[in-house]
């Protein structure tokens, strides 16, 4: 048998299933995330020689993949949220970014240190991998598409989160680099790090990310009043923007998922209610779920060839530490002070889905740097993924309706 022709097969089959499995699946307690994996996962089962889905074993081809489907990802999320950005709008998910997050980086670090035993570096490596949610795999629990009004608290806080601390947990990952030992000092090390990896690189992300998307607003805007574009290239156009914006901070050595972020965000300031909004967001909405889908098949595949077979009881421990303890508990105690009732608090706290965004980091910092049992990394990553997959995807639907039954929503 061809393999190119069994590989389109199965590929067909997926995009097929882009199309129809969401809306069918919006009112029952699964999400299609979890059949793509178990699709990769039948079809690897098979003696059909498919290519080795193993991270480990392709990380500059993985790496590359994650990259694409998270800054798409974060361009179609900073799209569809209405809200303009201020300190006092946006005053919960910066607690969740700015508190939730490194308080989760700390718990899970020193976990892993203890329960494992393992060394600093790949104990904090680790945490900055597991700590941040995803903006790919989190639709069930955000908000809806550009001006269609479904921001309420919960939905904003997680949507919000998940768009900005996919580029704040970046200099964690640095930071495990820089632990790892070398012949300069550590606390040259260290202090380079905190200058150049947190602060230069953040302002940056932060800086081209709001300089883009506002000449991006203007060109855009403005433009098609001199100049007639079809409104079926505006998905073309949101990809240009992504694709510059991450590329240009990127030279500059700034944090590129970040500044993809802020520029969307920018972006989706100017002209708010214009219908190329809602153009744009369905592109890379598109383009997402495309992306998703051959991740997670190969996602599927990897556990089909032995991705999770070397997983022992303390490794999965670690993994629901920080799904059912570290998070919730975390986040409960930085919402405290809060205006969101108690139901919504918990929700918050608890939908912090892990997924692509995690893999993206781990296959970086292992391409930039040698990590002690690499494997040991990947085989508790990808529980934990699977795990916040399965249990997120299954609860998200009944949990949002009855938030939304409770708050009067329809």
């Amino acid at each position: 048998m061809s393999l190119y022709n069994i590989v389109l097969v199965l590929l067909g089959i997926s995009i097929m299933g882009v199309a129809w499995l969401p809306p069918v699946m919006d009112k029952y307690p699964l999400s299609y995330p979890i059949v793509f994996i178990g699709l990769g996962l039948a079809a690897y089962s098979l003696p059909l020689g498919l290519p080795d889905p193993i991270p480990l074993h392709n990380n500059e081809l993985a790496t590359h993949l994650f990259e694409l489907c998270v800054i798409v990802a974060l361009t179609g999320t900073g799209l569809k949220i209405d809200r303009s950005f201020s300190l006092r709008k946006w005053r919960m998910p910066l607690l969740l970014v700015l508190v939730l997050m490194l308080l989760t980086i700390a718990s899970f670090a020193l976990a892993a240190w203890w329960l494992l035993a393992i060394a600093p570096a790949p104990a904090v490596l680790l945490a900055a991998t597991l700590a941040p949610t995803d903006p790919v795999l989190a639709g069930d629990v955000q908000v809806g598409d550009p001006g269609e009004g479904q921001e309420d608290t919960v939905r904003f806080a997680l949507t919000a989160e998940a768009g900005m601390n996919d580029g704040l947990a970046f200099p964690f990952v640095y930071l495990a680099l820089a632990l790892i030992p070398a012949a300069t000092s550590l606390q040259d090390r260290l202090l380079e790090w905190a200058w150049y990896d947190v602060l230069y690189r953040i302002a940056v992300g932060v800086a081209m990310g709001w300089v883009i998307g506002q000449a991006m607003g203007k060109l855009i805007f403005r433009l098609p009043k001199h100049i007639e574009i079809k409104g079926s290239a505006y998905g073309f156009i949101v990809l240009a923007v992504t694709f510059t914006t991450y590329g240009l901070t990127e030279l500059a050595h700034g944090y590129g998922f970040l500044a993809v972020f802020v520029a969307a965000v920018t972006l989706r300031g100017n002209e708010k209610a214009h219908e190329y909004h809602q153009q744009m967001h369905a592109f890379t909405d598109q383009l997402e779920r495309l992306f998703i889908v051959v991740i997670l098949v190969l996602f599927g595949g990897a556990l089909a060839n032995g991705l999770l077979a070397t997983l022992t009881w303390t490794q999965a421990t670690l993994g629901l530490l920080l799904l059912f303890i570290i998070r919730p508990l975390g986040g409960m105690l930085t919402l405290l002070g809060s205006r969101a009732t108690l139901p919504e608090r918990a929700a918050i706290s608890f939908f912090g889905i892990r997924g692509i965004g995690s893999f993206f980091y781990l296959a970086f910092a292992l391409e930039k740097g040698e990590f002690v049992n690499s494997e040991q990394l990947w085989v508790i990553t990808g529980f934990t993924v699977l795990t916040s997959i399965v249990m997120h995807g299954i609860l998200a639907t009944p949990v949002m309706t009855w938030l939304d039954r409770r708050a009067g929503r329809e």
